[in-house]
């Protein structure tokens, strides 16, 4: 998304959903639980953690306290054997890929005793390497690609969150208005939508929770695939009605009384984040642990409140992505927010379920999510 999490179009999804179900039996290793959650795994107390590094999956308070720990915790507890591993990312310009950038740079991994290499791959591509082992972690979402090739035999799940918005950012479903409408009195049924973003992401599911608050849903309206340099001009010269506008393009239209804002991803609950195959679940859980540790304490370190009031950071955040610092000040910062929120991917299925992009019955938690390696990190027992 992004919402800020990775994005998938429609057509792509489609596509390459069928070939990962066509290999799905070929390279996933089988459907059992993974052995984090399989084998009991000794859980120990962590410093600086305490009550604060966990909260619990079912509070799904939009203003709820992500989970924190002090600066510098979890500390390193390095591995016997340096592990290399390879991460796939969509991108390594966009601000939620940060925390794992800065990770890199600042020497986090290392600590743990992992040689971290972030590779740019889109999630399709990535998606069969992962569960071949090829790869061994995502930095991606659960989109409806995944969900498929889960179904198909895929041992991948969703270990780690990402983000969720500030409140104060906008990013997400802008209408033009036409006359006597306001924000409040918006018919999306049967409007014509412009996205970068297809109906297999993640973002689907905020998408149709803010048209059916406005009459309409995936259902009810048109959809036409732009490119991400299209979608503003084509909302602005009234090729498209309304549009799923991402940061910081929002920032344009914003204050405009021509144009309305209908909402974004819900506030407090990441949709994306990392995504382990069988490397990490199975054959070195303790590696997948050392990962979400460093990423974890580079969280608490450095992201852990308002990031962008220290324009030092700031200006370090914009040599990490390769970006203009203005552009990263004219948006609030993230919510970086590594934990799972309970009912996620039952809501993300339900949107893909609506959008026609979904294949069989919906995927139980237990099969799509795993937050045991996490909370071992932060040292939480149930």
């Amino acid at each position: 998304m992004r919402t800020r999490s990775t994005v998938t179009s429609l057509v792509t999804s489609l596509l390459l959903t069928g070939a990962l179900l066509a290999t799905a039996t070929a390279c996933a290793k089988n459907d059992t639980p993974s052995d984090a959650a399989a084998k009991p795994r000794t859980i120990k107390a962590v410093e600086g953690c305490g009550k604060g590094g966990w909260t619990n999956p079912s509070d799904l308070a939009p203003d709820r306290t992500p989970a924190r720990c002090s600066p510098g915790a979890p500390a390193p507890v390095k591995l016997a054997r340096t592990r290399k591993l390879t991460i796939a990312t969509g991108t390594l310009a966009a601000e939620y890929v940060a925390p794992l950038e800065l990770a890199v740079k600042k020497g986090e991994f290392k600590k743990e005793g992992l040689d971290v290499t972030l590779k740019v791959l889109p999630t399709p591509d990535a998606l069969p390497l992962l569960a071949k082992g090829d790869i061994d972690a995502q930095w991606a979402a659960p989109e409806a690609a995944v969900m498929n090739g889960i179904l198909g035999g895929f041992d991948i799940k969703w270990v780690a969150g990402n983000f969720s918005p500030d409140p104060k950012s906008r990013s997400g479903l802008w209408v033009r208005l036409k006359d006597g409408e306001s924000a409040s009195h918006v018919a999306m049924a049967g409007r014509k939508m412009g996205t970068m973003i297809g109906k297999g992401s993640v973002i689907a599911y905020p998408m149709d929770t803010a048209l059916k608050k406005h009459g309409g849903g995936l259902d009810k309206i048109q959809f036409q695939q732009l490119g991400s340099a299209d979608v503003l001009t084509a909302l602005q010269n009234g090729g498209v009605d309304s549009a799923w506008l991402l940061d910081p393009v929002w920032r344009k239209v914003d204050g405009d009384r021509r144009y309305a804002f209908l909402g974004g991803q819900p506030e407090g609950e990441p949709l994306g984040g990392l995504l382990f195959g069988p490397n990490l679940l199975k054959e070195d859980p303790d590696a997948g642990v050392a990962f979400l540790r460093a990423y974890i304490r580079t969280v608490n370190t450095y992201f852990a409140d308002d990031y962008k009031t220290d324009p030092a950071f700031v200006t370090e955040l914009a040599g990490l992505l390769k970006t203009d610092k203005s552009v990263l000040e004219s948006t609030p910062s993230l919510r970086m927010d590594w934990e799972i929120r309970a009912g996620t991917t039952d809501r993300l299925q339900k949107a893909y379920k609506a959008a026609g992009v979904s294949k069989g019955d919906p995927l139980p938690e237990s099969r799509t999510v795993d937050r045991r390696l996490y909370e071992e990190a932060v040292g939480h027992t149930s």
